[in-house]
């Protein structure tokens, strides 16, 4: 049974030793790199990689070192990576959790602007555009 960040919350405050904590509770614990993450995207998406890259307007030889797990990218990678991949909000949002990345908050502006750009299925280009026209830096 999958439990609530709430229910792991209450089990962590109530629980003598960590030791005891991560042995009982390990199932429920996300524990997943961001190249398997990606990888698993892609497998179930049928992406293809090298088109991937091409979207995201990464270097091709870094990408690389990401997928195969000898890179971790930033945040703002990871974005343009998702946007390559069409992902939808709750997909980006899942993957910024599982891979310890801060999920996207609407109270900061730059972050609106990206989940504006993403519930709209937004190119990166145009993402990059709006982050440039707001004054923020841009993801790729």
């Amino acid at each position: 049974m999958k439990k609530s960040t709430q229910e792991l919350l209450d089990i962590l405050k109530n629980t003598p030793s960590f030791s005891d904590y991560t042995e009982q509770e390990e199932p429920e614990l996300v524990q997943v790199s961001v190249s398997d993450y990606l990888n698993q995207l892609i497998h179930t998406k049928n992406q293809d990689l090298p088109s991937l890259i091409r979207k995201s307007g990464l270097d091709r030889n870094y990408c690389y070192q990401i997928f195969d797990g000898r890179k971790r990218p930033s945040r703002d990678k990871v974005l343009a990576l998702c946007f390559a991949m069409h992902l939808s909000f709750t997909e980006v949002q899942n993957l910024l959790k599982a891979t310890g990345y801060p999920i996207l908050y609407a109270r900061i502006e730059r972050d609106s602007a990206i989940i504006f750009s993403l519930q709209r299925n937004c190119a990166l280009s145009d993402v990059n555009d709006l982050l440039y026209e707001l004054g923020y830096k841009e993801l790729a």
